[in-house]
């Protein structure tokens, strides 16, 4: 048999092990076209001629030749991102953490200073007060929703970079990203949103003036627990340069992986509608509930401008709440009592997922840090999944209930000493 390029493959005259190797490889090209995105799952691709080969090494046309440059499965992944988020492209990365830094070390060198939200992620403060302080880039960290003190530090500190959380975590806090975007570039400054919390669906960051979005993939966007990615969905020239240096640092989203996720996001209107309609409900609940101290949702605070960087009146599927008196130890027993929410580290999944933020992605901080910031060893993250919202609220509520009783047998032993 002869494939069409001439090439032998699967030939009678061929040894077993050659045709093992070779025979059903390389079919004839189809003049079909499959309704789903097929996986590529190849290291490298070949081409007819030896001259388009070199043709795509060298940029002069579009095509793959090794999957570190660029896969096609991957590629419909930023392209589905990129219309998502209304940019003119996108870049796949490996997990979120590698697309924060790859769109942070873009922008900046030795001696660049960047400002960025006291609030935000516990693994992008490590990273930018540890790795990126270790090659000579400073950071400042300011309340991101005082917009005066916020505009009296970007002039005097002269930013290269303002990076900051469409909704942060985990106190669900909203900036005004037009505000923010006015006084960034004002002063040359490049701004970057993580998007992760909000997803696509809720809001566009370039909307209001973002130059740069980036998202844990691993999140709303794959939606289904199983898969770790990140892209930054960006201008074209910027994704070409963003390109250019994945293929020498090697941050490469595998194809599996960029299906997985491109098949989640096919649901993520249907998902982030019924969670951001159910965590309302939740809040409300929590507010009312007289082991919780406080509630952080963004349908329950005046948002100001800041309510206009959402597309519609949906506020997201996260909640975090204080449970009042409670310790490590409280939270801890809290945990333990759940039986349908999962304490998980991750949030936008199908599942309910329930995450102690001292614990796990704000343990990078100091003790003095976090309390700084406001994040307390009571507090309580909840990413709300699609069960129905009553079984939700039930499950809380009989661990909360748990916590009540360990802190009144606490008391109770107390006065009897």
């Amino acid at each position: 048999m002869v494939s069409p390029n001439g090439r032998t493959d699967s030939s009678p005259a061929r040894g077993f092990a050659s045709r093992a190797v070779h025979a059903g490889e390389r079919a004839p090209k189809p003049d079909f076209t499959p309704t789903a995105t097929p996986i590529y799952p190849t290291s490298s691709f070949f081409y007819d001629e030896t001259e388009t080969l070199d043709a795509v090494f060298g940029n002069e046309r579009e095509g793959y030749v090794y999957t570190r440059y660029g896969n096609p499965t991957t590629r419909a992944l930023e392209t589905a991102v990129a219309s998502l988020e209304g940019t003119e492209d996108a870049v796949a990365y490996a997990s979120g953490m590698a697309a924060i830094h790859a769109a942070i070390l873009h922008e900046v060198q030795a001696g660049s200073r960047v400002v960025a939200a006291r609030d935000v992620y516990g693994a992008t403060y490590a990273m930018l007060t540890k790795l990126f302080a270790q090659l000579g880039v400073q950071t400042t960290f300011v309340d991101i929703l005082d917009l005066d003190a916020l505009a009296t530090t970007i002039r005097e500190v002269k930013p290269a970079l303002v990076a900051f959380e469409t909704i942060s975590n985990p106190l669900l806090r909203v900036p005004d990203i037009a505000a923010i975007s006015r006084l960034a570039h004002a002063e040359g400054a490049r701004l970057m949103v993580d998007n992760t919390f909000a997803s696509p669906y809720l809001v566009n960051p370039v909307r209001h003036g973002a130059d740069v979005v980036v998202h844990s993939t691993t999140k709303y966007l794959g939606g289904h627990g199983d898969v770790v990615g990140g892209v930054i969905a960006t201008t074209r020239e910027r994704a070409a340069a963003l390109r250019e240096e994945a293929k020498l640092t090697g941050p490469t989203l595998g194809p599996f992986e960029a299906w997985l996720t491109l098949r989640g996001i096919k649901t993520l209107p249907l998902r982030v509608r019924r969670q951001s309609e159910s965590a309302a409900r939740v809040a409300a609940w929590l507010a009312d509930h007289p082991a919780v101290a406080k509630v952080n949702y963004p349908g329950r605070s005046d948002l100001g401008a800041a309510a206009g960087v959402f597309n519609d009146d949906l506020r997201g599927g996260m909640v975090s709440f204080e449970v009042a008196d409670a310790g490590q130890a409280e939270i801890f027993r809290f945990f333990q009592a759940l039986r349908l929410c999962v304490p998980a580290t991750s949030l936008g999944d199908v599942y309910t997922l329930v995450l102690h933020p001292a614990m796990s992605s704000h343990r990078a901080l100091t003790p003095e840090q976090r309390a700084e910031v406001g994040i307390g060893e009571g507090l309580v993250r909840l990413s709300i999944g699609i069960e129905d919202v009553e079984d939700i609220t039930s499950d809380l509520d009989q661990a909360l209930r748990a916590v009540n009783a360990h802190l009144s047998a606490a008391a109770s032993a107390s006065s009897a000493d």
